[in-house]
């Protein structure tokens, strides 16, 4: 059984309900055991992180960077960086925003390079962008666009019930993604020699 962890954090429930949708999509794979973890309860995880075979990470993006919270989770993860504890393991992410830009790409960025810090192995959408020409819909999926990992949003005047199911079924889908990914690389992590 491979394991795909979802760390995250929601200020609002909004990132909550996307990383639910994220961690049903990978639970949907044969084979695979997803676990949620909020960073407010990280302390109680760290092991299980260990014990991943993939760690998603998910921020909701706060004035075009990742939360507070989460980017403490991000300062806390040295320990596990100073041992390169989580090096070879298969990582993604997503964030929420109120906008349909609002600079979330930022946020992503911050999410790759604490992957990369850790020389772990980024994995993208793997989808053509959505809603991007007549023909398309605000009903496709990658409706915003990415390539590097979901993006979802909601008024910032409603609740998580306002997130469009095509943004919670591209959530899932990397969600799938990743799972299928972990399961490729399944069996014994031998890291490559520095």
């Amino acid at each position: 059984m491979s394991k795909v962890a979802v760390v995250y954090h929601s200020g609002y429930g909004h990132t909550a309900a996307v990383a639910t949708a994220v961690a049903r999509g990978a639970a949907g794979i044969a084979g695979i055991e997803a676990q949620l973890i909020s960073v407010t309860d990280i302390d109680k995880h760290w092991q299980d992180l260990d014990a991943a075979d993939a760690i998603i990470f998910g921020a909701p993006t706060y004035m075009g960077s990742v939360s507070a919270p989460f980017k403490a989770f991000m300062d806390a993860s040295s320990k596990v960086w100073f041992t390169q504890g989580w090096k070879d393991k298969i990582a993604a992410g997503f964030t929420h925003s109120g906008s349909q830009g609002g600079d979330k790409y930022n946020s992503i960025t911050q999410l790759f390079t604490l992957a990369m810090q850790h020389g772990m192995i980024w994995t993208g959408l793997g989808l053509l962008p959505g809603n991007n020409s007549s023909k398309g819909s605000i009903d496709d999926l990658n409706r915003l666009g990415s390539s590097t990992g979901s993006l979802t949003q909601s008024n910032t005047d409603q609740g998580a019930e306002a997130i469009s199911q095509s943004d919670l079924k591209t959530a899932e889908h990397l969600g799938r993604r990743v799972a299928l990914i972990a399961l490729q690389f399944a069996g014994e992590r031998v890291a490559v020699p520095a």
